[in-house]
């Protein structure tokens, strides 16, 4: 079975990110790590000068059907992750 793509977009209701290209997952458990090294690129990239307690990574498939949400507040700091 080929591996689907997936688009995390992330948002806080007001402001977003989208994510115009995605990435192919081949096994739907990875979905989530992908999506919390998303979340941590967004923070960083924007060097921690917000308040990330309303974002999430929201997370579609190939055919733009919702898969699931990640909360930022519940990604985990990189050094844990490893």
């Amino acid at each position: 079975m080929p591996a689907d793509r997936y688009r995390f977009h992330c948002t806080d209701g007001r402001h977003a990110v989208f994510d115009r290209v995605g990435k192919r997952v081949a096994d739907p458990l990875l979905i989530w790590g992908h999506a919390e090294r998303v979340a941590r690129e967004v923070m960083r990239s924007c060097g921690g000068r917000l308040d990330w307690a309303g974002w999430i990574v929201d997370v579609h498939d190939s055919k733009g059907r919702h898969v699931g949400t990640l909360d930022f507040k519940d990604v985990r700091d990189e050094r844990q992750a490893a």
